[in-house]
Order: structure tokens, then sequence, then C-alpha cells
């Protein structure tokens, strides 16, 4: 079986991507993976045995996927694309990567009549009313996220399966789509277990915080994120516990509103932005910080989804302080793997702050937890047994 991935963005860097694409391959099928190039990247590449087919895109594609379902010329490039790669290396089932490029895919394979596997990553009609753009002129007016969540359900119907990455955004799709409950399948994001067993410590990171007690953010930095309700922590803490670190690791353009909080309340010495850092270097700085944190906002897309820094953490045996966002809240609560804290609440984020600094015992047992549970049910390994079924049940 040929199976063409399509994503619109460029590859690497996308872990489920890879994750889902490099089992499959594993398990005996050929994977080509459509993905975007914007610079000199080659046209085509096998990357861990997955063909990687890289068409050429520009930044006036990029700009007009947001109006994908508005004006649809994104649509219309992305079909042409889309069928010279099914053509041209005999695909014989499609699997996309959520919505923004999906209905270019049925479009494209209205003439092959594929079965097409529908992977929702995130809830993604939820995730643009959150975008900054959509809550003004002109993007208020022009990008309809309600179109968007009507797209989304025809998407549904006509695919074959609908992978979705977090029992909760299950449970939302069965109360939506009672009559397509059959074709909903858990693949949840995870990590490999390569990740906590072939790495390699950088000194210099442990050294640099050794004399502080570290709180760590790994992963995109946007301000639903709620990095600002950290911030203000530090604020509250940095009397009492005068060694504390807020580490951020990534970034957003938004950066600029949390790089303005932390110079007014004078917390350069408090916190670090580190930037985007190389995947490589993720385990040096979880291994050297104390608390592992997640102060996410509650809306709709963070209800049902989890973040995977919540597993790199768990891997490396170290604490959790999360906020109340039901999907990762009922993660941390089952596992027994860290707190939780009320979203965007300073004093209940620095209580358990305070909580976890003085009993070291506590965030001992808590990490011990959370990596017991990833080394034995849910690291990739394990999860993936759902999408290889997909595939080896799948009609073509």
């Amino acid at each position: 079986m040929n199976i063409g991935m399509i994503l619109d963005s460029t590859f690497p860097p996308d872990p489920r991507v890879e994750n889902e694409a490099i089992s499959l391959v594993q398990n005996g099928f050929n994977v080509f993976l459509f993905c975007l190039k914007y610079a000199d990247e080659p046209e085509y590449e096998v990357l861990n045995g997955i063909h990687v087919k890289r068409y050429p895109s520009n930044q006036i594609e990029y700009k007009l996927s947001a109006l994908a379902y508005t004006i649809p010329v994104y649509s219309f490039l992305m079909r042409r694309k889309i069928a010279h790669f099914i053509a041209s290396n005999k695909i014989t089932a499609l699997h996309v990567h959520d919505i923004r490029i999906a209905a270019a895919v049925f479009a494209a394979n209205k003439k092959h009549q594929l079965p097409v596997v529908l992977d929702l990553h995130d809830n993604m009609p939820e995730v643009m009313k959150l975008y900054p753009h959509l809550q003004k002129f002109p993007g208020k007016y022009i990008i309809s996220p309600r179109k968007w969540k009507q797209k989304e359900a025809q998407f549904i119907v006509k695919a074959h399966k609908v992978i979705t990455v977090s029992p909760h955004f299950v449970k939302n799709l069965e109360d939506r789509f009672p009559r397509e409950a059959p074709k909903f399948v858990l693949v949840p994001n995870t990590i490999r277990a390569s990740f906590f067993e072939n790495f390699t410590i950088k000194e210099s990171l442990l050294n640099k915080y050794e004399n502080n007690f570290v709180l760590l953010y790994l992963g995109d930095t946007h301000l639903r994120r709620g990095l600002q309700t950290a911030i203000s922590a530090v604020n509250l803490l940095k009397e009492s516990l005068p060694e504390i670190k807020l580490v951020i690791v990534g970034k957003n353009t938004t950066d600029v509103v949390l790089k303005r909080q932390v110079a007014d309340l004078k917390l350069e010495n408090f916190v670090d932005f580190e930037g985007w850092q190389e995947v490589s270097l993720f385990q040096s700085y979880i291994t050297a910080s104390d608390v592992c944190i997640s102060p996410l906002h509650r809306n709709l897309q963070h209800d049902v989804a989890y973040a995977n820094k919540i597993f790199q953490y768990m891997s490396l045996g170290k604490p959790l302080l999360v906020s109340n966002a039901t999907a990762q809240k009922e993660l941390v609560e089952r596992t027994n793997s860290g707190l939780v804290h009320l979203e965007q609440n300073v004093d209940d984020f620095s209580e358990k702050v305070k909580e976890l600094y003085n009993n070291p015992s506590l965030r001992s047992t808590l990490g011990t937890h959370g990596e017991v549970f990833i080394k034995n049910e849910f690291s990739w390994e394990h999860v993936a047994k759902a999408l290889i079924n997909i595939y080896k049940n799948i009609p073509i």
C-alpha cells in the first residue's frame, strides 16, 4: 500500500507527522509525504524511510491559506499539486493532516476515490478564534471560524476514518456527529521511546542552572499558553524563593508582551527567554529543571487536547504543574504526576510552586509516577497500534 500523507507546511520538524509516518514504514507500508518548501530544501529525499516530496510554495500562498474557506484560491492551487502527487506516486490511500488543506485533498481525490484518513491534530475552528489577527479588522470580517467549522463537518462525513488526539476530543466529536462515531480513532500525541532512551546531556546547561529552582516551559509561547500567569507568580515568589528561575524554551510573535511584562516587573534575573532550541537539547533543559509547567488558558481547544511537552516532561521523571484545562488536568490527576492550578490564577500557581519547592520528596514521587506511566503505557510505541490497525483494515 502506498500511503500519501498530506501536510501543508514544511517537514521536518513536525513530531506527530514523523511519528506516524515512521510507524507505518516500520509496519511495511510505503509512505509518501506531500509537504511544502519555501527555500532551497531538496524536492525529494528519504528520511527514516519516508519518501518526502516537497512542492514549492511562497508567502502569498501561505497568507492565502487563512482564507482557504473564504476565497478558495489556496485550495485551487494546492489541488493541482496534490493531484500531481497522487498520480506520480501511485497513491492508494490518503492521510490528511488537519483541515486547512483538506478541501484541496478531497477535490484532487474526486478522480481516484481513494480512502481518506482525516487526522485532526487540533480543534482548528476553535484555535482560529484565538488568533490576534482575527480579533480586529480586516481578519475579523474576512476569516470565519464558523465556516471552518462547517467545512470540518463536511470532511468528517466524507472521511473513511477520523483520528483525534485525546479521549476528550473523541467525545466532543461523538457528541457532534453521533452517526459518524464508528469512524473516530484515538491516536494521542506522545513521544517515541528514543526521546528518553537515547540522548546526550549538555553539561553546560546543567551547570548554568545548578543553583536555581527551575520552572521550565517548552514550546509555543502564545499568550493563550498562560506564561503571563507564570511570570506574575515569579514576581510574587522572588523574595521568598530568591533562587527561582523561569526558563522559557520556545517563542511566538506575542513574546513582545511577555518580555515587556518581565521588564516592567524588573524580573530579568528571574526569567530566561531561550527562544527555539534544537530538539536534541530538550532533554538537557528538562534534566536541569525542578518543576515543568503547562499553564494553559482554558478554551474548547485546550480542554480536549494534550500538549506534547507534557509527555516529554513526564518521561524524564519531572513533576508537573499544569492548569485545570480539562485534558491535561485529568491526565495529571489520573497518573498522580503533578499538581493542578486554576487557570490564570497567579496566587494558586504560586501556592503550588511553594508546595513543590518545600517538599522534594513529593516532587520525586510525582516525577516517578509520570515516568512509569510513559514508559509502561503511553510511549508512541504503545499508542501507535490504533494507527496501524486503520491501515491494516482499510479498503483499497
